[in-house]
């Protein structure tokens, strides 16, 4: 598929087609082209053709919290996409409060409330995060495990197939970074994840279960 060939940043139409297909240089002319590359003329005028035009890389850090754990709790997320030509750098804030919920469950929906965010599939995704739980969990594989298994015995189990499909639309990977020690964006999702736990406008966590 083409999308795998793709370099993971945006680059041009003609950056693409002279990249991959030199021949193509009038799209209008796909009479003259062999049978392939007709073929692909016609990915490269589709709407999925704009669709690959949007893959690029994402910095996501996140944080939750929990007030008692469980207790009121809330999660932080902070979105980072580079500049590209003609676009300035972009930044993202997302945080949110629940009444009642514990630390785990905010540090994953954390990961992903920041994955549902992006607009488009094929993001190059990396999550930066102190939740040992959720990081071992996706980079040692184990949640893999806990699927097959239809998640039997293990908690969360709403959160992680809710994560596992929003997962599986990027590539993605998981930076454990140490809690407060000073990373900047770590501890402003801390602030957000914190903040929104003692706000007045608390959420239900409908898929909280006390058992």
């Amino acid at each position: 598929m083409i999308a795998a060939h793709l370099p993971h940043f945006l680059i041009s139409k003609a950056g693409l087609y002279s990249m991959y297909y030199p021949r193509l240089l009038d799209l209008r002319s796909a009479r003259h082209l062999h049978r392939s590359d007709r073929k692909m003329s016609k990915v490269m005028t589709s709407p999925f053709y704009d669709y690959l035009c949007t893959v690029a890389k994402v910095t996501i850090y996140t944080d939750g919290a929990a007030k008692g754990n469980p207790g009121r709790g809330g999660y932080g997320v902070v979105l980072l996409a580079p500049a590209r030509e003609g676009v300035p750098p972009r930044r993202k804030e997302l945080s949110a409060g629940y009444r009642i919920t514990t630390n785990n469950r905010m540090e994953l929906l954390a990961v992903i409330e920041g994955l549902e965010a992006l607009k488009y599939e094929g993001c190059e995704v990396t999550i930066y995060s102190d939740s040992r739980y959720v990081v071992d969990a996706v980079e040692k594989g184990w949640v893999l495990g806990w699927e097959r298994k239809n998640f039997s015995g293990k908690k969360n189990p709403d959160l992680w197939a809710r994560f596992l499909r929003a997962y599986r639309r990027h590539r993605v990977r998981f930076v454990w970074v140490k809690g407060h020690a000073g990373n900047p964006e770590n501890e402003r999702c801390d602030a957000l994840a914190v903040a929104a736990a003692e706000s007045g406008r608390l959420l239900e966590d409908t898929g909280y279960d006390p058992a």
